[in-house]
Parts: structure tokens; C-alpha cells; sequence
């Protein structure tokens, strides 16, 4: 079924409700945008939050995947260079 929409000041488009409605697009909801040869393509889009680590956890990270003792000592220069000392996070020597 094909259905209109308008553009208003600013370029808002006013999607149909019944469209709106079946694809669960609410008020803030994201769209991806996508431009074809044949014209527009909406489709709903999701954002999820990044987590940020602390210091200290990329270097508890970096000391438990340390694979073997060549491994471990480059990690332990890197989590230094963080500004913390290897013997202080919490982590299991290989």
C-alpha cells in the first residue's frame, strides 16, 4: 500500500500513524536514511550505548588476556604508561 507524507519547514517529514504504529516508530525514535536511485529509503534504526572503561579496568583487561610471559611483560609497560602499577589490578599471571 502506498501512503503520502509531508515535508514541513526544516525538512520534518510527518509519517502516516498507521506506518508508525506497525513499525513501532515513536517520538525520538532513530531512521536510518538511505539514498537510492529510485529516491528514500526510512528504515528504523537502534543506538546503543558504548561502554567506556576506567584506567583500571583496560588494564585488569589487558593482564588477564596476556597470553604468555612475553605477553605479560609488554602489558605490564602499557598499563604503566596508564599511570598504574600491574601489581596493584586485580588479574591472573599466565
Amino acid at each position: 500500500m502506498i501512503e503520502t507524507a509531508r515535508v514541513g519547514r526544516r525538512g520534518t517529514v510527518v509519517l502516516p500513524v498507521r506506518l508508525r504504529r506497525k513499525l513501532g516508530i515513536e517520538e525520538g525514535s532513530l531512521l536510518l536514511v538511505e539514498e537510492r536511485p529510485e529516491g528514500l529509503m526510512l528504515r528504523p534504526a537502534a543506538a546503543y550505548p558504548v561502554e567506556q572503561y576506567a584506567p583500571a579496568r583496560v588494564a585488569e583487561l589487558l593482564l588477564n588476556n596476556a597470553v604468555d610471559e612475553a605477553d605479560y611483560a609488554r602489558v605490564c609497560e602499557q598499563v604503566r604508561k596508564l599511570g598504574l602499577d600491574p601489581s596493584e589490578i586485580p588479574h591472573r599471571k599466565p
